[in-house]
């Protein structure tokens, strides 16, 4: 099923964009100093990276409550590298899943990661169309595992 999406960004002053979605939520985006910024909120491109972020996190831990997997913290670090010049997409970009429970299979960890990275998550296709995107995990395990 197809679907739209929408949002809308306002020049609030200096290089600051408040941007509201469709879904009624808003937030501040802006840039660094040295280019007429002041600091008010993330970068564009630290939304993108945190969206990715929010996409697979919310596909893997989906996957692992459904597999019963004991999961007692989740977080998912990225790191992107982006080109030297303009536009200076993305161009690797590493997607650490570290899930802390306990009793955590591995195997189930690993196919949660797999199934969002090749199925599931778009900002994670979409990406991998200009950039390497590589997901790895890590299993923290807790007291009475």
């Amino acid at each position: 099923m197809a679907g739209t999406l929408e949002a809308k960004v306002d020049l609030t002053g200096g290089m600051a964009f408040n941007a509201e979605t469709g879904s009624g939520h808003s937030f501040v985006m802006d840039s660094n100093p040295d280019v007429g910024g002041a600091e008010k909120g993330p970068r564009p491109m630290e939304v993108i990276l945190a969206a990715l972020g929010g996409c697979t996190g919310m596909d893997v831990i989906s996957i692992l409550r459904k597999m019963r997997q004991d999961v007692t913290g989740y977080e998912v670090r990225l790191r992107g590298e982006t080109a030297d010049e303009h536009p200076r997409v993305f161009t690797k970009i590493t997607v650490e899943h570290v899930v802390r429970g306990r009793g955590i299979s591995e195997d189930s960890v690993k196919r949660a990661v797999e199934l969002s990275a090749t199925r599931y998550c778009p900002a994670s296709a979409m990406l991998g169309k200009t950039a390497q995107l590589n997901h790895v995990y890590r299993i923290v395990a807790e007291a009475g595992s």
